[in-house]
């Protein structure tokens, strides 16, 4: 029977944190609805693409109250061109369906079609579907930029770990709007081929791991940019079930900065499974 500590995940987070990052971590037990695992999970911090899983939950509940079309068509052409990821600006399709970029959105880290999700509902109604969800302490602020000017807002989305395993807990257990809504989400963010933070501890395909042959439930968002890291998700396996969140942010110096961070993830993926299993 494997362990059921995070004394290595821990150690790897102070060592971090010791070195100058800020570090915020949180493991909640599914069935229990209890915390396994705290660590500053009620400090906002920068969270990246992550700030997308809110704009997706909003995009599934407009779809379902029939204010929003899933097959609506949106031209590229109207949205500012942005370089930081994805696979839409390297397609040669210029207009795709609103389900389809909601897809992009989760599955690729799309940036242009986030962007052009967030013009089509607007960030107003993310905000109220945020507050809606009970997070207090998170945010979308700003579309996906390139650069960012004294103008913009300093990052795109900010949130606690505590916070991001609340909402992908609730996802899991139908209580994120709806339950065809939490459905619907989940089925998007389950498509998401990210798995080399938490999620490379799992041996999961990245490319198709919707139905796992040895039981393994697993959903999972990441979020990146220059010194952030941040991951969030679901993983449940025969023995228990968890949501979890971890968000690093640290001085990118150099690879071995990063690959420092991309550790302790890892580390907290193996215990995790460890866990589940």
């Amino acid at each position: 029977m494997g362990k059921r500590s995070f004394t290595a995940t821990l150690k790897a987070l102070d060592e971090l944190a010791a070195a100058g990052a800020k570090v915020s971590v949180r493991i909640d037990d599914l069935d229990r609805g209890t915390p396994v695992l705290g660590g500053d999970d009620f400090v906002t911090l920068p969270v990246a693409g992550l700030g997308v899983v809110p704009l997706l939950i909003e995009v599934a509940a407009q779809i379902e109250s029939g204010t929003l079309d899933p097959l609506e068509i949106v031209d590229r052409d109207g949205i500012e061109r942005v370089e930081v990821g994805g696979l839409w600006q390297h397609l040669k399709a210029p207009a795709l369906p609103i389900g389809d970029l909601a897809v992009l959105a989760a599955a690729a880290g799309d940036a242009t079609a986030a962007n052009a999700l967030i013009a089509r509902v607007g960030l107003p109604a993310v905000r109220g579907r945020i507050e809606q969800l009970g997070l207090k302490r998170s945010a979308l602020l700003d579309r996906f930029r390139d650069r960012r000017g004294p103008d913009d807002a300093p990052h795109v989305a900010l949130a606690t770990a505590r916070e991001l395993a609340q909402m992908f807990a609730a996802l899991v257990n139908s209580a994120a709007v709806s339950a065809a809504v939490s459905a619907q989400v989940a089925e998007w963010l389950s498509l998401n081929h990210d798995l080399s933070l938490v999620a490379s501890a799992t041996g999961l395909d990245p490319f198709a791991h919707f139905n796992d042959e040895h039981g393994l439930l697993f959903i999972n968002k990441t979020g990146r940019d220059r010194g952030i890291r941040a991951e969030a998700g679901v993983l449940a396996g025969p023995r228990a079930g968890v949501s979890y969140a971890l968000i690093v942010c640290f001085d990118d110096l150099s690879i071995m900065h990063r690959l420092r961070a991309h550790e302790v993830f890892r580390t907290l993926g193996v215990e995790l499974m460890e866990y589940a299993f």
